[in-house]
């Protein structure tokens, strides 16, 4: 059941990347919640690539390995690399997940940047030929979609459960799962998670983009990636954490002048393309960052709280759900 005619909160407005974490955000996950949770939820985001990559290999989705990397300002996280890459070995399968890329620097002609860090594992995607491809696979396995379906209210009684609709009848399950991420508020006020709003643009094109790759800065925060000769760049949303707290899918002046004030100093210094576009999806947060998976009453279950990871991360938390609602 899906409230919009299209899924609208972060399944179709995301910036298309297949990733699993740069070396900065794996490490400050790391120095916050350990080295044991933080290295299990990169292994569930690599095994749901994966998994993509396994069930929809004839897909037309645009699936890409074509690198990822990471610019560094300083130094400070160059001497972890060798550890976090041996960690890394049980879940790559490669001893050097990450590798200094520095000499591409000046090809690439980023600015303001002294180290480059690559991950031949990571690429990108197209988000809505994904979806289309996962919708035409779920309906050939006897998947019923019910489109433009808002649900008011969740009744459930020792047989069964009611679900209340906005505009039409009542519907009964026997058994319910919440993937409502971000929008869970209304159905499951006590869920430790917050929205989050990831805002990007897109450029008109760039005759002789030098870069061909997805990038990453300040522990993901910003993130970037060629789309043919043009770029995409989202995030930024720490310069304002505060504001991005919230529902609203549109874009807000400070994010942008942010992204912006990004792709003229750092990705394209000294010049200022033409944005075409601009549009803000929406993400869940929570006080950690692993995803709630978990069965909530007798009938009922979620899978929560992606945290911004959910192209690669849902594969494995479907996966979990489902297991868990076969044993329920």
């Amino acid at each position: 059941m899906e409230r919009g005619i299209t899924p609208a909160g972060a399944s179709l407005r995301n910036a298309s990347f297949a990733c699993f974490g740069s070396v900065t955000e794996i490490l400050s996950d790391i120095d916050s919640m350990g080295s044991e949770k933080a290295l299990q939820l990169v292994g569930m985001r690599f095994e749901g690539l994966r998994i993509l990559q396994k069930i929809l290999a004839a897909a037309p989705i645009d699936f890409t390995i074509c690198k990822g990397y990471e610019l560094l300002a300083d130094e400070q996280k160059l001497n972890r690399i060798g550890t976090l890459n041996e960690w890394l070995y049980l879940i790559t399968g490669s001893p050097d997940t990450f590798t200094l890329a520095s000499d591409k620097i000046e090809s690439f002609g980023f600015n303001g940047v002294s180290h480059l860090i690559e991950n031949r594992f990571e690429g990108s995607l197209h988000p809505g030929k994904l979806l289309n491809s996962l919708w035409q696979l779920a309906v050939r396995t006897g998947v019923q979609f019910l489109f433009d379906t808002e649900i008011k209210e969740v009744e459930e009684t020792p047989d069964r459960i009611k679900l209340v609709t906005q505009n039409g009848p009542a519907l009964y399950a026997a058994q319910i799962v919440y993937c409502t991420n971000a929008f869970s508020g209304q159905l499951l006020p006590e869920v430790d998670l917050v929205p989050a709003r990831g805002q990007i643009l897109l450029t008109a094109p760039i005759p002789a983009l030098k870069f061909n790759g997805t990038f990453h800065y300040e522990e993901g925060y910003y993130y970037f990636r060629n789309l043919g000769d043009r770029i995409l760049l989202g995030g930024a949303r720490n310069t304002s954490f505060q504001t991005e707290y919230t529902l609203d899918a549109f874009t807000s002046l400070p994010i942008q002048q942010a992204l912006e004030r990004f792709l003229s100093t750092v990705v394209l210094p000294g010049q200022q393309p033409q944005i075409e576009q601009r549009w803000a999806g929406i993400m869940a947060m929570g006080k950690e960052k692993m995803p709630i998976v978990e069965q909530l009453t007798a009938r009922s279950f979620c899978a929560l709280r992606l945290g911004g990871m959910g192209v690669a991360l849902a594969p494995v938390v479907g996966r979990t759900v489902a297991e868990l609602m076969r044993k329920g």
